[in-house]
């Protein structure tokens, strides 16, 4: 599935042949990425990230998560997705990370905001939530700057390493917040 969210943004559904440029994008930015995103300890070569596409892909499809590598101007930028997804109770949460060299360009604002609209309208969604990690103020930037309500802090909501949990800011959106 290919998203144009913008003439200049592309979201493509993740697949094995992105391997290669999601990992060498993290292993070239570990500090960058690995001060707020758990994930990036652990991928340790190209094969961690082929497990990691083929466990997403590898679900049923009535349980399977849109996960998306996001394209900028023809160049791989990160990816975003939706996750946690409960079906029973219509409701998701929404992940991003983004490349350092492709922040501050609303890259990540505008795709969230299309996913939103896209849960709420295609997939029957009626609550979306974003968790940042206390003290990441540009993730959070993004569920404040699109409405999002925050809600609390969920304590040691992540472990970030064997030995520290981050606490995270809850934000929420509801399908009538949306209007």
């Amino acid at each position: 599935m290919i998203l144009e969210v913008t003439p200049e943004i592309m979201l493509r559904e993740i697949d094995l042949k992105d391997a290669a440029v999601i990992f060498n994008t993290i292993d070239k930015q570990r500090n960058y990425l690995g001060q707020w995103l758990p994930f990036v300890e652990h991928t340790k070569s190209k094969a961690d990230t082929e497990s990691f596409i083929k466990a997403v892909g590898n679900v049923p499809h009535e349980q399977k998560e849109l996960i998306f590598t996001v394209w900028f101007k023809g160049k791989f930028a990160g990816l975003v997705g939706f996750k946690a997804t409960d079906r029973i109770n219509s409701k998701t949460e929404i992940g991003y990370w983004l490349s350092q060299p492709f922040q501050k360009k609303g890259i990540v604002i505008t795709s969230v905001k299309y996913l939103c609209n896209y849960a709420f309208t295609r997939l029957g969604i009626n609550r979306i939530q974003i968790k940042c990690a206390v003290g990441n103020d540009s993730s959070k930037r993004i569920p404040e700057q699109l409405g999002f309500i925050f809600e609390g802090i969920e304590r040691s909501g992540e472990r970030i390493d064997e030995h520290t949990y981050f606490d995270l800011e809850v934000y929420s959106l509801l399908r009538s917040d949306n209007v």
